[in-house]
């Protein structure tokens, strides 16, 4: 594929050899599902002559499309896509595997003159970059973590503390997930996952961009997905994956997918089924507003604000006119 140039970042900025006169640099757009966060990269990305990097723990997956809001082929067709459809349904891409994939993507185009936009709602993907996080590459281990489901949470946690004491007060007595990734890393590497952690920001500069909405209108705008989903043909695509991988593959558990499989099971109607996608969605949404609500350095936009994409480009600007020499 061929990269677009570089365009425009400061006003005075007229074509492609001024960018030799700047370091490189990444924007962020992050946010809660459905706030409209790919309509503003692209548009941003259109007048930067930057490309996009997804940053969607579900969209790195292919043919899992239309419930995971993926760029249409038309968007992707606008601005340069990438970390997208790079996975295997039935393989699992690890957090230090896309880390690894997006820097070697983002040095690739500091070194080219193109400014990257990660874009996304996975909020530990982004974390991942703009925090450079130090990840202990132990891929997930199956049958060990059988092992560790099948003593219980609590017993899990109490073998936690005397192995890890860090790693068990950063972690909730209740979460399993956490607790059993630790305990893994534990026996794999044979060091205390707390001692392998830490962070390591890029040197480059990061402007982190976030949009919002009030509930009212977040709710609005899930349910209005949803159903733009479903009439996408929703349905249709849950059917065909569970016919090729079957019922029971983890991905079709997860969210817009899992909520149909009763429908196509005939254990329940339609509008149920997408009553619980919306309700779920919502759920989720609230989570990632926390997540990302926690993030002191994101500069936040109301999503339906009616001039959302000039406010931002102003914020890009005068950022840009503070922060590159």
């Amino acid at each position: 594929m061929q990269l677009p140039k570089f365009s425009q970042l400061k006003p005075q900025l007229q074509n492609q050899a001024d960018y030799s006169s700047i370091v490189p640099l990444l924007l962020v757009i992050g946010g809660a599902t459905a706030t409209g966060k790919s309509a503003l990269a692209i548009a941003l990305a259109q007048r930067l002559g930057g490309v996009i990097l997804s940053a969607d723990s579900r969209q790195v997956y292919r043919e899992f499309d239309i419930g995971t809001a993926k760029p249409s082929q038309f968007d992707q067709a606008q601005v340069p896509h990438y970390l997208i459809d790079i996975c295997d349904p039935t393989a699992t891409l690890t957090l230090a595997q896309y880390q690894g994939q997006a820097q070697a993507i983002i040095d690739r185009l500091h070194r080219d003159g193109i400014p990257p936009l990660l874009v996304g709602g996975t909020g530990l993907y982004i974390d991942a970059i703009v925090k450079g996080l130090r990840i202990p590459p132990v891929a997930p281990q199956p049958d060990l973590r059988q092992q560790f489901e099948a003593l219980g949470q609590p017993h899990c946690y109490a073998l936690l503390q005397k192995l890890d004491g860090c790693a068990a007060q950063r972690i909730h007595p209740n979460d399993p997930v956490r607790t059993v990734r630790a305990l893994e890393v534990y026996y794999v590497t044979g060091q205390p996952m707390s001692a392998l952690q830490g962070e390591s920001p890029p040197s480059y500069p990061v402007l982190y961009l976030g949009l919002d909405a009030d509930i009212t209108a977040l709710d609005r705008r899930i349910a209005q997905r949803t159903q733009a989903m479903v009439e996408a043909g929703l349905v249709e695509e849950v059917t065909a994956l569970a016919q090729r991988y079957g019922a029971d593959l983890p991905l079709l558990q997860t969210l817009g997918y899992g909520e149909m499989l009763p429908y196509l099971q005939g254990d329940c109607s339609l509008a149920a089924a997408v009553d619980h996608i919306v309700l779920h969605t919502r759920q989720f949404a609230k989570r990632q507003r926390t997540w990302f609500r926690n993030r002191a350095t994101v500069q936040w936009f109301d999503a339906d604000a009616g001039d959302l994409v000039e406010r931002v480009w102003q914020e890009v600007q005068d950022w840009c006119q503070v922060n590159l020499p």
